[in-house]
């Protein structure tokens, strides 16, 4: 009977030793935040062990989480060295009352599960940020970089300005100044964790600067950017290139074809000379051409208005509402209107204006 039980006892051994030598994935975090800020955007770096070539492939599944997004799900695991994977996992959080995660990594062999290794999440420290700050923008970032600005008459009382913002690790989506009413997202481009961002703002137009502060997370404190409201006067001088109706010069030609419309009629009347009637008639005929108003139009919601005719060109804004414009001039599959209401001139997409 002892034989027995030992025989059992020394099976249960063996079969304890060959499981142990049977795991071949181990996972653990490589990287991980101690802190993290209401709308921060955060890496997680976990490496990987792998004691077998028995493989085709790693897969991450998450499970377990609370208010928290994952950004690249998909996050492909990388050889580093021999038997050493790493991989990055990015994440938004937008309350204190989050979780982090499970992670779940498995190796793959001809489509079947061979290994499956669990991580389980770790508590990071929450705080809100800046929450008296009128002058925070929302952003947390690694890096934030003003590329470009520029600022153009939007009408007699308001200016609009452009910047072009490019950020590394950041959250540029929630972007915002406070205290100004009309202010948007003209183009994001998200490759995390770069980012560019061409945002729109109508100011004052007696307004010499905005400022606004963003949280640096690499120096640990709040950084003031500002920006310099340059005008240029091109609603006075440029803009009557962009509306010709607008321009002196238009104006002129306008009057001296009417004058000699006039003249010729004066002439046919005083000489009865059939010329200069079918010249009265020829220049009566390009009058009533040169001088018929513009055709109107609705430009949709949500529509693009460019500054040139061209799928580069800087963004004004989008439309919140559909728009009633006036056509001024087209080149190829571009449309230059000027809004009625709103007084703004500038481009759109032919495919975006429809009928009255």
């Amino acid at each position: 009977m002892k034989k027995i039980l030992s025989l059992i006892i020394l099976v249960n051994i063996l079969l304890s030793v060959n499981l142990f030598a049977a795991k071949n994935l181990y996972v653990s975090y490589k990287e991980i935040p101690k802190k993290v800020y209401k709308n921060q955007k955060f890496q997680i770096k976990l490496k990987a062990l792998i004691t077998t070539k028995n493989f085709d492939y790693i897969t991450t599944s998450f499970s377990n989480s609370k208010n928290i997004k994952v950004l690249n799900p998909k996050s492909k695991w990388v050889n580093t060295s021999g038997a050493n994977y790493e991989t990055n996992f990015f994440f938004k959080v937008g309350t204190g009352s989050f979780k982090l995660p499970r992670f779940s990594v498995k190796l793959i062999k001809n489509g079947n599960v061979i290994e499956t290794t669990n991580l389980g999440g770790r508590n990071i420290t929450y705080s809100d940020i800046a929450t008296d700050d009128e002058r925070f923008s929302n952003i947390i970032a690694k890096d934030f970089k003003l590329k470009a600005y520029k600022t153009k008459q939007y009408n007699n009382k308001e200016s609009l300005t452009i910047i072009d913002v490019d950020a590394l690790n950041s959250n540029l989506e929630d972007f915002k100044i406070k205290g100004i009413e009309e202010q948007g997202t003209s183009e994001l481009n998200d490759n995390y964790p770069n980012q560019n961002l061409i945002y729109y703002l109508v100011l004052p137009i007696h307004k010499k600067k905005i400022e606004f502060n963003y949280y640096n997370t690499a120096t640990k404190s709040f950084v003031t950017v500002t920006v310099p409201l340059i005008l240029q006067n091109e609603l006075v001088s440029t803009q009557t290139d962009l509306n010709p109706n607008d321009s002196s010069f238009e104006k002129y030609k306008k009057m001296a074809l009417v004058v000699i419309l006039v003249l010729f009629i004066l002439l046919y009347i005083w000489k009865r000379n059939k010329i200069y009637l079918i010249i009265s008639i020829i220049l009566l005929i390009v009058s009533v051409i040169y001088l018929m108003p513009n055709r109107t139009g609705i430009v949709k919601k949500d529509s693009y208005i460019y500054i040139l005719p061209t799928d580069k060109s800087t963004i004004f804004f989008q439309l919140k509402n559909e728009e009633k414009v006036e056509v001024l001039n087209k080149k190829r599959e571009f449309i230059k209107v000027m809004g009625i209401k709103n007084k703004f001139i500038g481009w759109i997409k032919e495919e975006n204006l429809g009928k009255n």
